[in-house]
């Protein structure tokens, strides 16, 4: 199993995105995974205390030569997902 965050298109340069490939043990345990653009990747784990969520989330950030606004929206972004995480979960 492949998870992949960028872009799709074939003629895009391959400059951001990143791919996460699970083990047998995190495959069984993955809950879903969504692809925010080509910076920002959350996959989901089931782990062994009930109802308890563990959530992975990785992100390509700009570099500190980037623009400031991308800087920001990336940031703004990733804010947004973590509140989106309920409570009883862990980030």
């Amino acid at each position: 199993m492949l998870l992949y965050s960028g872009h799709k298109e074939e003629s895009a340069p391959h400059t951001q995105g990143f791919t996460l490939i699970p083990s047998k043990v995190a495959r069984n345990v993955l809950v879903g995974y969504e692809s925010h653009g080509s910076r920002i990747f959350k996959a989901s784990f089931k782990t062994k205390k009930e109802g308890i969520t563990m959530n992975f989330i990785q992100r390509y950030a700009p570099t500190n030569d980037s623009n400031d606004d991308i800087k920001d929206k990336l940031y703004e972004r990733l804010q947004s997902i973590i509140e989106k995480c309920p409570r009883q979960h862990r980030i």
